[in-house]
């Protein structure tokens, strides 16, 4: 029990400790944060992210981040520029350069370069006094109190701050570009995030196969319907494709639970009359919130009023949107 509660209380110090450093960077928002914003908005070029060491390992989640929210970005490796790397540098591009210190080798060969080549150079730094510091165009602040190592050497809240940092950045960046759900949705197509941003019900009925009778129809008929679109249900339309009903598998059940003869009956006899529908165009992760609203299972769909298909919770399922 002992080592249980030294743990849990070793997890929290770590936690407390790179929070309150997060917590400190909004003191570090400043006229060069902001400068530094606009001139990014300002060129036409890339943001090219460099770094060395841990801080190399953050330079590629923010260079994902902000290609994913509508700013080019490339990650140089600090080490790798001055051997070659280099090159992928054009003259309308601006570099982050981010680094703890500020003094590291491999930073202080590297920056000469970067001026002598005319780039504008953003650092991101966790001393301000630093030689990066003293070469930049304009300086962002991510200096950390102390890391949450025990020996204050292993790098937690300074790359936790470059992080949170990076993410202010990109913020800051799609806001000002109006970046939309839908540009998101253009960068993000395979995801199950991207989907409930760009599926619609037509992509659905485009590909599943459309039951339907008519209102004379018998019910062994709307049983073949039903079994064959394995929908669990089947419209009911009159000559002109307009939705006069819906049955369902519990429309099924419930006839059998309270006719003995069933020969006789009628599409119409059983089905729900003026179901509920959604337009084809309607997004998917829309017709989600109707169907749990409504608590069914399967909703009707139709395209400038008229009947077009079935979409199952399944299908939506089947994508990650449900």
């Amino acid at each position: 029990m002992k080592k249980f509660r030294e743990i849990k209380q070793n997890a929290i110090k770590t936690l407390q400790v790179e929070a309150n450093s997060v917590k400190n960077l909004v003191d570090f928002i400043d006229n060069s944060f902001a400068e530094a914003i606009l001139a990014i908005l300002k060129f036409k070029g890339r943001l090219i992210i460099t770094g060395i060491g841990k801080s190399a390992i953050i330079c590629n989640k923010i260079v994902s981040t902000l290609n994913s929210t509508g700013t080019p970005a490339v990650f140089m490796h600090a080490a790798d520029a001055i051997h070659g790397d280099l090159g992928m540098i054009q003259s309308e591009d601006i570099v982050i350069c981010i680094s703890k210190s500020g003094e590291t080798p491999e930073i202080k060969n590297l920056v000469p370069l970067l001026k002598k080549g005319g780039n504008l150079l953003i650092g991101m730094v966790g001393n301000t006094k630093s030689f990066l510091a003293s070469q930049s165009d304009y300086i962002i602040n991510c200096s950390v109190d102390e890391e949450a190592c025990p020996n204050n050497l292993a790098p937690t809240s300074s790359t936790t701050a470059q992080l949170a940092m990076g993410d202010a950045i990109a913020v800051c960046l799609l806001k000002a570009r109006n970046f939309s759900s839908a540009d998101f949705a253009k960068y993000h197509p395979g995801g199950a995030l991207g989907k409930k941003l760009y599926l619609t019900l037509k992509d659905f009925t485009f590909t599943n196969l459309k039951p339907q009778v008519f209102e004379d129809d018998s019910i062994k008929t709307a049983i073949f319907e039903i079994t064959k679109a394995r929908l669990g249900a089947t419209a009911v339309i009159d000559k002109k494709n307009n939705i006069l009903g819906i049955i369902t598998d519990g429309d099924i059940r419930r006839m059998l639970d309270k006719y003995d003869q069933i020969n006789n009956l009628k599409a119409k006899d059983i089905m729900s009359r003026n179901p509920f529908s959604l337009e084809s165009g309607c997004m998917a992760i829309e017709a989600v919130t109707v169907m749990s609203d409504k608590k069914i299972t399967q909703i009707l769909v139709t395209e400038k009023s008229k009947y077009c298909g079935i979409v199952h919770i399944h299908d939506l399922n089947k994508e990650g949107i449900y």
